[in-house]
């Protein structure tokens, strides 16, 4: 963060100082826990469903904050921001036990001091670019900071740490020598992703797509384009749209903002294209980069063809600031994953190989994670390892009835589905390709884990998906603790849900 005294946070937040000296200045990181804390940094406490870091307060001084941003006076220096009624509403959904609204107050003023910083650093040069999407928006931040990052320091969250507290906290990484804030933009409801631009203005806004995940929530797919647009409505005149052509509802947005349209796909209307898309026997995708500065080719080192558009929304981004078409071929073809659980690809010393993609599902990333399976396993045995994908509502059934009729048609070799929630994936499989011992339904981890104990062969292709909830990582962590695995030179790069 920049350097701030605590009389200048006290008035951007609306706050008071409490056993506090306002011409102390804060010259460390924003941190909302301790054992981050560092000398001249900024405590922030939040109610939690075990603990309230109101209670760790003076632990957070003895580390070296400053000061602690907080909702009720505590036992050290602070800045008090007292709760607002009516504040304990979903800006609080992460923090459990927020009954009174003090975890509420706390992040609206993390937010106003997040909006007051990124307007200072903006204002100096700093250059924000936000991205939503169903589904890709963690592979695509991660592919823009790597292209972005030799232009200058890059500032993007950890994994897919886009709350109403990742946002702020995230924005607050970014001090004066930052150039790029790269920001994931989620939505739950209209207006949220209004709120997160309004908190973190952005010149450029990268739209990947529009699918099914919380169509529960939005009532439609529709209804979900209407939500994403919030980001490219938010862009000023001198900003840059940047729309994925081969999705309709998200070409259709270019009518929705005031900026600059940049056109990306493998449609032949886009100004950032790829064309001659071909996957080696690893399902790693090469293409000829199409742009109006030149062409270049392409070797992905990533799993699964679906990354070829997240790549070339990154390198619409990274052209737009400056980079070379050559440099961006370059460096695409040099990228890394870097997010956990995502299309994490691990070969055992017997041969079995684990797709760990389990950090989260929707059915557009199960779809393309079946199809990386379906490339990368033509000569092996493949095992679809399936969990609930959530927040479907009233598509819930026919969506993973549809999920399992593709493992059929892919020929995948065995479909493990777990939980009843999930077991129209089951059944699907079963009407779709009149499946016996093929497709098996599991009650939960444990039984999923013990039939693969019994049942994997040496060389077996295995992957394992399903929404956050049902932490399915479970059944990777054990595939893979059951063998010595093999050299870290065998480990490769990935992609995300």
């Amino acid at each position: 963060m920049i350097v701030l005294s605590l009389a200048e946070i006290a008035g951007v937040v609306g706050g008071r100082l409490h056993r506090a000296e306002g011409s102390a200045t804060v010259t460390g990181s924003v941190e909302f826990d301790t054992r981050k804390v560092t000398p001249g940094g900024l405590f922030v406490a939040l109610p939690g469903e075990r603990v309230d870091g109101h209670d760790f307060a003076a632990k957070a001084a003895e580390a070296g904050a400053v000061a602690v941003l907080a909702a009720r006076e505590v036992d050290a220096p602070s800045i008090v921001v007292p709760p607002a009624e009516g504040q304990a509403n979903e800006r609080s959904v992460a923090l459990a036990g927020d009954k009174d609204g003090s975890g509420a107050a706390v992040l609206a003023a993390l937010a106003k001091l997040a909006r007051y910083v990124v307007g200072r650093l903006a204002a100096d040069g700093l250059t924000v670019v936000g991205i939503t999407g169903s589904s890709g928006k963690t592979s695509t931040k991660d592919l823009i900071a790597q292209l972005l990052e030799p232009l200058g320091p890059t500032v993007a969250p950890p994994g897919s740490f886009n709350s109403e507290l990742g946002h702020p906290w995230t924005a607050l990484r970014a001090d004066a020598a930052t150039r790029h804030l790269v920001l994931e933009m989620s939505a739950r409801g209209i207006g949220h992703i209004a709120e997160a631009a309004s908190i973190t203005p952005p010149r450029i806004g990268v739209v990947i797509n529009v699918g099914s995940a919380h169509v529960g929530e939005f009532g439609s797919r529709e209804g979900i384009a209407k939500a994403k647009g919030e980001l490219v409505e938010a862009l000023p005149e001198d900003g840059v749209a940047i729309l994925n052509l081969d999705d309709p509802l998200v070409a259709a947005m270019a009518s929705r903002t005031k900026a600059r349209v940049v056109g990306v796909g493998e449609s032949p209307g886009a100004q950032v294209r790829a064309v001659d898309v071909t996957l080696d026997e690893q399902a790693r995708a090469s293409f000829k980069l199409v742009t109006p500065e030149g062409e270049a080719g392409v070797r992905l080192p990533l799993f699964g063809e679906h990354h070829v558009g997240n790549a070339l929304a990154a390198a619409a981004v990274a052209l737009e600031l400056g980079t070379s078409v050559e440099d961006v071929a370059s460096r695409l073809s040099a990228v890394q994953r870097r997010s956990e659980r995502r299309m994490e690809v691990t070969t055992r010393a017997d041969g079995v190989t684990v797709l760990n993609d389990s950090y989260n599902a929707n059915p557009e990333s199960v779809r393309a994670a079946l199809k990386t399976l379906a490339s990368m396993g033509r000569e092996r045995r493949t095992w679809a390892v399936l969990g609930e994908m959530g927040e479907l509502g009233e598509e819930r059934v026919r969506a993973h009835d549809e999920i399992g009729r593709l493992a059929v048609r892919l020929n995948i070799s065995r479909l493990v589905v777990i939980g009843e929630r999930a077991a129209a994936m089951h059944h699907g499989a079963q009407h779709e390709g009149s499946w016996g011992e093929e497709s098996v339904l599991v009650p939960d981890v444990g039984a999923a884990t013990a039939l693969l104990h019994d049942q994997l062969r040496a060389g077996d292709l295995v992957l394992v998906k399903a929404s956050k909830s049902e932490a399915l990582w479970r059944v990777a962590d054990a595939l893979l603790a059951e063998e010595v695995q093999a050299p870290a030179q065998e480990r490769s790069n990935g992609g995300d849900a």
